[in-house]
């Protein structure tokens, strides 16, 4: 049975350890703090803390929790891609209206488990899923995305997904950019095995 004053001190932890975690702690956080599972589990029949899902906890009735915090801890694995890549790039004006978030074939299951918001998975051959891969700033959340190249390639490999709009805003606003990498972009292709469908839309847009 804990003490008094230690249920305090820890129960102090608890909160500071979600707070600094930007609104969510795990099991395992709160275990690198000295607190058992056994004890968060007594915080929280107490009300202490509350439970989003198995092992991943937030304050009681929180609602500082964003999305993009829940893609940190619940799909760390994950790699903002298409859609939402296109968005956060500016190379489309459309906000989508769920995650687009590419995953290794073998996250079947955990992207079923996943109701804390809207998720477009795009299941993803091991040997294409780094590639390209970067990170960005999502609401003050750093997250998993592909570089600006990879998401035109993708674009490509989609085409057939994607709106006829979404698609010729995303390859014109990239031609416009100047921060784009035509060497990445080229071997990115290539290896992706989409040279040619990229390589001749880009040519007329850049030389035209």
């Amino acid at each position: 049975m804990m003490k008094v004053g230690s249920c305090l001190n820890k129960k102090e932890i608890l909160k500071k350890e979600i707070e600094n975690n930007g609104g969510i702690a795990k099991t395992s956080d709160f275990a690198a703090k000295g607190i058992s599972k056994y004890e968060v589990a007594a915080f929280c029949k107490k009300g202490v803390i509350e439970r989003i899902r198995r092992g991943v906890y937030q304050l009681p009735h929180s609602n500082s929790t964003t999305e993009e915090r829940l893609i940190h801890e619940l799909l760390p694995q994950g790699i903002i891609c298409v859609e939402s890549a296109l968005f956060h790039y500016g190379y489309s004006d459309f906000s989508p209206r769920e995650w687009s978030i590419a995953v290794p074939r073998t996250a079947t299951r955990t992207i079923k488990n996943i109701e804390e918001f809207s998720v477009k998975a795009y299941y993803i051959q091991k040997e294409f899923l780094d590639t390209g891969k970067s990170t960005g700033n999502f609401n003050g959340v750093i997250l998993p995305v592909y570089d600006r190249e990879r998401t035109i390639c993708d674009c490509f490999k989609y085409r057939t997904k994607l709106d006829n709009e979404i698609f010729n805003k995303a390859v014109n606003a990239y031609a416009a950019d100047k921060k784009k990498n035509l060497a990445n972009l080229s071997k990115y292709a290539k290896k992706m095995k989409l040279y040619t469908k990229v390589m001749n839309v880009m040519e007329v847009l850049l030389n035209g």
